[in-house]
């Protein structure tokens, strides 16, 4: 009977040691995805699926919120019936114990608010996209105040071309010269 902590961050403005200090307590073991959606289904991360292959029935599972289990309602929901089926308890922090029946009722609804939460990310980010390209396309500057979308170019690509056919330069030579990498080089002539 081990008491486990599961910890995910996708962002570098999230800390790991920030939930394991809210959660208090100590932990028999520990399992973290760090830089990793909630969106990508708990199987597929390479923390949570050491977890699941490391939990035993009698064990209990500690997380600091339901969206560090995912953010795919459908997802969690399994993931965490599959657990209990198991004999493996979950526990949320300031929620307690996900049991069958009511438990289970509650985590449902959380899971669906952080798969609201994911689907309004994506359409929030998308709208900025969508003013960045607006904006650039009527004042030639996004709304940020920068002049492309993504990132900058490191060179203009037709003058790198120029000047390495002028000097008959090879790849590497041309890369050295303008400070970028062989594979922006290689891109630059497959485009020409």
């Amino acid at each position: 009977m081990s008491r486990l902590a599961y910890f995910r961050v996708s962002t570098s403005d999230q800390s790991i040691e920030a939930q394991r200090g809210a959660m208090g307590g100590t932990f028999d073991k520990s399992f973290h995805d760090e830089g990793v959606s909630g969106g990508v289904l708990a199987k597929d991360r390479p923390g949570f699926a050491a977890l699941l292959a490391y939990a035993r029935e009698g064990d209990t599972i500690h997380v600091y919120a339901v969206d560090r289990l995912g953010r795919d309602a459908i997802d969690v929901q399994h993931t965490v019936r599959q657990l209990i089926d198991r004999g493996v308890s979950v526990h949320v922090h300031n929620l307690g114990l996900i049991a069958r029946g009511v438990g289970e009722l509650i985590l449902a609804v959380l899971a669906q608010v952080a798969d609201m939460e994911r689907r309004r990310i994506a359409e929030r980010c998308e709208a900025g996209r969508d003013a960045a390209r607006a904006a650039l396309a009527a004042t030639g500057r996004t709304h940020k105040g920068k002049v492309s979308l993504g990132r900058p170019r490191a060179s203009d690509a037709s003058e790198v071309i120029a000047w390495r056919k002028a000097n008959a330069a090879s790849i590497a030579t041309t890369a050295a010269h303008f400070g970028l990498s062989t594979s922006t080089v290689k891109r630059y002539m497959l485009a020409a």
